[in-house]
């Protein structure tokens, strides 16, 4: 099954889609949030994604942070303030969904509630990314399948079972356009939380496209999900790990972000497609180290060939060991001398 964000499908047989998450990375700052889009853009991402909130709608004043956001960020700051800082305004959205048009970039964001998601659909949006933390908030999820745009679910800190209920709401609202992104919800996750096997169990489950949002350190766990069949890589990008915010820390810089894409296309190369043949590379080794089927002496016209007569010998170039059953018991056409490799043409 294929589905297609802007120009760009995805599926089995297309390029892994990549998504730079910049997220609230940008800090409040548009001049930094355009300056990361045309990064992202010239390091090969396909999609810039964004994160659409008013912190008055989805955390009351007394949330408590996380450790990791407390380690990041000031310890007198609480959760509501923290997500009130990272607010991206509907002028700053305008601004930024202009620009990433613009600079033939994909635009995406994560709304975090029903007016949120309603402002991105008027916005123009293409598509949705939904958290992982928003995968039980059916509500949402409701109103996103009801528009038929693309929808991608990361799906941290749940269990087969919660996702199915999600996937059920796209069901009844007849809207097969959505991809499950596998995800560890920390920042970063450990190595051995990954559990990168649900990625292909989770599209044996629910027969559709499968990512992986990748939270964890170094690009191994990326190349592992698109071996083991991930469609679209969603990454942290930052342009400077040292500025203020929750995210910066995990996230890649530039330059790093630019490995990243380059071990992931270079893990599609080697991955190739399903057929079994002949490489061009390996015609020549095929035609000298295989062996052919090869008189073991000279032979008569007439004489009838028995299976002592022959043997297997290099190169390549007559008949290999497979069409020996279709050799034996046959007369020679001619006279045929010693390790003459046979060809058809030479029997009656």
């Amino acid at each position: 099954m294929k589905i297609t964000i802007g120009k760009k499908q995805i599926g089995t047989e297309k390029p892994v889609y990549i998504i730079a998450e910049i997220g609230v990375n940008h800090c409040g700052n548009i001049n930094l949030a355009k300056k990361m889009v045309l990064v992202a853009k010239k390091n090969g991402a396909d999609a810039v994604k964004f994160q659409t909130f008013l912190a008055e709608s989805i955390a009351t004043p007394k949330t408590p942070k996380v450790r990791y956001q407390i380690k990041l960020r000031t310890k007198k700051e609480s959760h509501y303030e923290m997500l009130k800082s990272l607010e991206l305004s509907k002028k700053n959205h305008e601004i930024l969904f202009k620009f990433c048009k613009r600079k033939k970039i994909q635009f995406l964001s994560t709304p975090y509630d029903i007016n949120s998601a309603k402002f991105l659909n008027k916005l123009g949006c293409k598509a949705f990314k939904t958290s992982s933390a928003d995968i039980v908030d059916l509500e949402l999820h409701s109103y996103l399948a009801k528009t038929k745009k693309p929808v991608i679910i990361s799906t941290g800190m749940s269990n087969y079972e919660e996702i199915k209920k999600c996937v059920q709401i796209y069901k009844k609202h007849s809207n097969k356009k959505f991809i499950l992104l596998h995800c560890v919800s920390n920042y970063p996750c450990s190595i051995k939380s990954l559990n990168l096997k649900v990625i292909p169990k989770l599209k044996t489950l629910f027969k559709l496209p499968v990512g992986f949002s990748d939270h964890s350190l170094g690009n191994e766990a990326a190349i592992i999900a698109v071996s083991l069949g991930a469609t679209m890589i969603e990454k942290h990008f930052t342009l400077d790990k040292k500025l203020p915010g929750p995210d910066h820390k995990a996230s890649l810089t530039p330059k790093e972000f630019l490995n990243y894409i380059k071990a992931i296309r270079k893990a599609e190369t080697m991955l190739g497609k399903d057929i079994k043949k002949c490489q061009v590379e390996e015609k020549e080794m095929r035609k000298i180290s295989r062996k052919s089927i090869t008189l073991k002496r000279h032979m008569k016209r007439n004489q009838i060939l028995k299976q002592s007569d022959i043997i297997m010998k290099r190169p390549g170039k007559g008949m290999n060991g497979q069409y020996v059953d279709l050799v034996i018991g046959k007369k020679m056409k001619s006279n045929f001398l010693k390790d003459h490799q046979l060809k058809l043409r030479d029997l009656i």
